[in-house]
């Protein structure tokens, strides 16, 4: 027998072989994937409001670190027993416009809603636990009337549960009133003091050039802070807000127009301008605050609610007592400036600088109810327009406190 015709054993055949599939298959079941989560997110988004930071486990926003929650968004949850612990009207540190009920508004449901974010909760506010935290320590409140009416939300919640109120006073023994550019109130058992510098812009305010036309009124010099900036150096927290003046009724209508390396540019655009304007911060802030010890926050922009037209024109916010719960009326849009102010909070990340993007836009924006409107201060002509920029206190500037004290927590204050 020849050993080379020996016919070889056969293999069986493999049952569990596949073919492996070919790149026009491959192609096909992408286009199907793809189309299927297009046609999912069009579809939830019909059904509930789309929110980009819960499509991923972690925030487009790089301001807060990746293992806590963004606290931006969410909804306004009735809840009968919030506050527990609030301070009221009776308040030493609050500006008559912004005592509502004093001021005859009838309702005080405003008060009663809590803000709850989607995905966590937020810590509650302890004063006890905040002052002590910020003992020996100074606070800064910087920019427009605003951020005096979050200034004065966080005096009044800090004031809460303090034995002796006396120990708590303005330095200077000026009046709380809209109408001073500085205020600063000292916690003496706590050597803590919380100060607020009226400052609309940030940036110096200054007459134009001599050169200048009869049209051009004044100048806003985006390249050099107010003088105030001085005093801000060495505080321990730093909040700034600013975005309620950048806007053309503002300044362009009234003649104001931005000046640069001494020169006005007469085409510059407001928000062009605004984010030189930080950028001139971030510059101040990088040479003068301390990186290892000194947490600095910019506040986003403050939605207004004036209807049937603006400020000055019959606009009006007094129709409205509750929030607006249904996400898909609310006029939401991201503004520019929020935009502005967080590329240059990531900027100063990429410094090694303990900045926060202390971002209120959304949640604020729902809360249409909670102005002081026709409810303002004693004294005011029947005929003014209504206030639907600023809020009642206490009221909605007490949320935007709870987020700064969660996000300090967050970043080891």
């Amino acid at each position: 027998m020849d050993l080379h015709q020996e016919t070889q054993p056969q293999k069986p055949p493999n049952i569990f072989s596949l073919s492996f599939p070919n790149k026009k298959d491959i192609a096909y079941v992408l286009i199907l994937f793809i189309s299927l989560l297009i046609t999912s997110i069009v579809f939830c988004n019909l059904v509930t409001p789309f929110y980009p930071n819960l499509l991923l486990p972690f925030s487009f926003s790089k301001t807060l670190p990746t293992n806590t929650c963004d606290y931006s968004y969410g909804k306004w949850v009735w809840d009968e027993n919030y506050p527990t612990r609030k301070y009221s009207e009776d308040c030493p540190f609050l500006d008559p416009g912004f005592q509502c009920r004093r001021n005859g508004r009838p309702d005080v449901g405003y008060v009663k809603w809590r803000w709850q974010p989607h995905g966590c909760d937020l810590p509650r506010f302890d004063a006890k636990d905040f002052r002590e935290r910020s003992r020996n320590r100074r606070i800064v409140f910087a920019g427009d009337s605003i951020g005096r009416n979050q200034w004065e939300s966080l005096l009044c919640m800090l004031t809460y549960g303090v034995s002796n109120p006396s120990s708590i006073y303005e330095e200077h023994g000026n009046p709380i009133t809209k109408h001073k550019g500085f205020l600063s109130i000292r916690f003496q058992d706590y050597n803590l003091t919380i100060q607020y510098y009226r400052v609309p812009f940030l940036v110096l305010i200054d007459d134009p050039p001599e050169n200048a036309s009869q049209q051009v009124r004044r100048a806003i010099r985006v390249d050099k802070l107010h003088r105030f900036s001085s005093k801000w150096a060495g505080a321990d927290v730093l909040v700034f807000s600013a975005g309620h003046w950048w806007t053309k009724d503002k300044t362009l209508k009234m003649g104001w127009y931005f000046q640069e390396e001494g020169r006005l540019n007469m085409t510059m655009d407001v928000m062009e301008a605004f984010g030189k304007s930080l950028q001139t911060l971030k510059s101040w802030a990088l040479m003068n605050c301390d990186p290892k010890t000194t947490h600095i926050f910019f506040r986003s922009y403050s939605p207004v609610h004036f209807r049937d037209g603006e400020w000055d024109t019959g606009g009006r916010c007094d129709l409205s007592n509750a929030p607006e719960i249904d996400h898909l009326k609310t006029e939401v849009n991201e503004p520019l400036n929020n935009q502005i102010i967080e590329n240059v909070v990531k900027e100063m990340e990429t410094a090694k600088r303990k900045v926060q993007f202390l971002n209120i836009t959304y949640l604020t924006a729902l809360r249409k109810d909670g102005h002081p409107s026709r409810h303002r201060e004693p004294g005011t002509p029947a005929t003014a327009p209504q206030d639907c920029s600023h809020w009642c206190l206490p009221g909605v500037p007490d949320t935007w406190n709870e987020l700064l004290y969660a996000q300090l927590l967050s970043n080891g204050f």
